[in-house]
């Protein structure tokens, strides 16, 4: 028996990559090929199989040791034939040595070649919806890529919903977007064809290659070589740092659950001490996209119930509420969740102050009626709040810093003008978008809204039709209220609250007479706006409103 030296073979060009997991441990009998720590690169983790069968008697490295080419992993107490070869092979220059071995063990280097030196493929290449779980018919409900694109190994191409979560769907290789074969709304699943790229798609060579290699190269003889299978894509979490006491995991699960975007340090492992199999990494996924547990992102980025720890605040009430009376739990819906945490972000950071006035609509409801009649026929109701859309895109011109956003120290003005108008659904408020409102006309804005906020009841809303907006307008039309202070939706610096309008009496100089009023409530950015400004604009809307013709000047 004899001690010989395990080293790291040629891993490629890269050097002093990180040791992020050890499989062995001193006394451990290992086989040849046997994997003894795991590397990882920015850009690639890969198992360092032993190229000798003995026992550990030394372990040469440690988590976070970074080792290349030649480096010593560990010491085997070995067979004194295998030592002796062992020695005879690590003398021999490198060439001679690659002579040997591939005269020796041809089935082994032709195996390698499929994985190590797979050349870059040109041409069409499809990517395919990945196992997200047993759901069918998930709804695409963004997309984030067009023809012509340079897409890169794991970007991410669309996202997909189910009635619980929702979930990107990266790409599994790389090369110019030529053909995308989905569209927002289309209903998908698991080998659905999503996107057909065209260009070099090396980096996403077929996995099953890799495997296939490796198990012809495990099966060889031990002074083979040691062909290391990578991943090679670049980690989505945390890329480019080294995470000491990587989740136990083989590099193939690792690159599957990066495919899928699933936070491998979150995943309970089932198997052998702990590790994480595909297994796990797909019923993490289902129980995600089935709303029955969430990542740590999404906790972050959900309005909890807040304890304001983060805010310095005293801890938030922990009560047990049935111990009162009978009480019903329900979760909040994911729309609710989301506004949540926006509204409350923004009524935390946007400094808000909020005028209250009144606007003299009774023309404009005469006119608004009698348009109603005219058009009876054609379908399309016109409401106030057309009008309003209207009026608040003549005023945001007037006073152009109601149309801008926050950039850092400098204000940016928006020569566009699209407004955004809160639609109450079933599932929650929702904020459908009339873009280039000033180009359209009082019918035009009001079939457009009636489509839009149909859409917003059925769920269908694409995120492209609630985004861009410049300035919000919060009706409670005729629900009821006199006044309200509605919550800025950044980065927009203003927002018009409205609410019933009531019939008042007015002086007129001579006498009160009855007219019609509408509640005004403006909410603004008081680091954009002063109070000044914000009158100004107030009284110019209610002029618009009292009379619509000044829209023209």
């Amino acid at each position: 028996m004899a001690l010989v030296e395990v080293k790291v073979p040629d891993i490629g060009d890269f050097d002093e990559v990180a040791v992020i997991e050890l499989l062995v441990k001193v006394g451990d009998t290992l086989k040849a090929e046997q994997s003894l720590i795991t590397v990882e690169s920015d850009k690639a983790s890969m198992e360092i199989p032993s190229s000798t069968a003995g026992v550990v008697k030394e372990l040469r490295v440690k988590l976070g040791d970074k080792v290349k080419q030649g480096s010593v992993v560990l010491m085997v107490e070995a067979s004194s034939d295998v030592a002796s070869l062992a020695s005879a092979t690590d003398a021999l220059p490198t060439a001679a040595l690659a002579v040997q071995v591939a005269a020796a063990t041809a089935p082994v280097a032709t195996a390698a070649a499929t994985v190590v030196a797979l050349p870059a493929a040109i041409g069409p290449v499809e990517v395919l919806i990945p196992d997200i779980g047993d759901f069918k018919d998930v709804a695409v409900i963004e997309i984030f890529v067009k023809p012509g694109d340079a897409i890169k190994v794991e970007q991410s191409l669309i996202t997909v919903e189910s009635d619980k979560a929702a979930m990107e769907i990266p790409s599994s290789a790389a090369g110019v977007l030529k053909e995308l074969k989905v569209k927002i709304g289309d209903k998908v699943n698991i080998g659905d064809l999503l996107a057909i790229l065209e260009g070099s798609v090396a980096a996403a060579a077929p996995v099953a290659a890799m495997n296939a290699a490796a198990s012809v190269a495990a099966s060889a003889p031990s002074v083979a070589p040691a062909v290391a299978t990578a991943s090679i894509s670049a980690p989505a979490h945390n890329p480019g740092s080294i995470t000491l006491g990587l989740p136990h995991a083989s590099p193939s699960v690792r690159k599957f659950a990066r495919e899928l975007g699933v936070p491998l340090e979150e995943v309970k492992g089932n198997g052998p001490k702990g590790r994480i199999s595909f297994d796990d990494v797909q019923a993490f996924t289902k129980a995600v996209m089935a709303g029955a547990t969430q990542t740590k992102a999404q906790a972050a980025k959900a309005p909890a119930g807040g304890d304001g720890a983060a805010l310095g605040l005293i801890p938030w009430p922990k009560v047990d509420f049935a111990k009162f009376g009978p009480i019903e739990r329900k979760e909040m819906g994911r729309i609710k969740k989301i506004s949540g945490a926006n509204l409350l972000r923004n009524a935390i950071m946007i400094p808000a102050v909020t005028n209250h006035d009144d606007a003299d609509i009774t023309e404009l409801e005469a006119f608004r009626v009698s348009t109603n009649k005219e058009n009876e026929k054609s379908g399309i109701k016109v409401t106030m709040l057309a009008f309003l859309i209207k009026a608040c895109v003549a005023a945001l011109k007037k006073y152009p810093e109601f149309n801008s956003s926050l950039d850092g120290d400098a204000l940016v003005y928006k020569n566009y003008w699209h407004i955004g108008f809160a639609a109450d659904t079933p599932n929650g408020l929702m904020v459908p978008v009339i873009r280039d409102a000033d180009k359209k006309g009082i019918l035009q804005i009001s079939q457009e809204m009636g489509e839009l906020a149909k859409k917003a009841r059925d769920g269908k809303l694409s995120p492209a039709e609630m985004t861009g907006a410049t300035f919000t307008i919060s009706s409670l039309g005729g629900i009821g209220g006199k006044y309200f202070t509605p919550i800025i939706n950044a980065p927009e610096v203003a927002i018009l609250g409205v609410c019933k309008s009531t019939h008042e009496p007015v002086w007129d100089g001579k006498q009160f007479v009855p007219r019609l009023m509408l509640p005004l409530s403006l909410t603004w950015d008081h680091r954009v706006i002063d109070g000044a400004a914000a009158a100004r604009f107030n009284a110019y809307l209610g002029q618009i409103l009292g009379d619509f013709r000044r829209v023209l000047l």
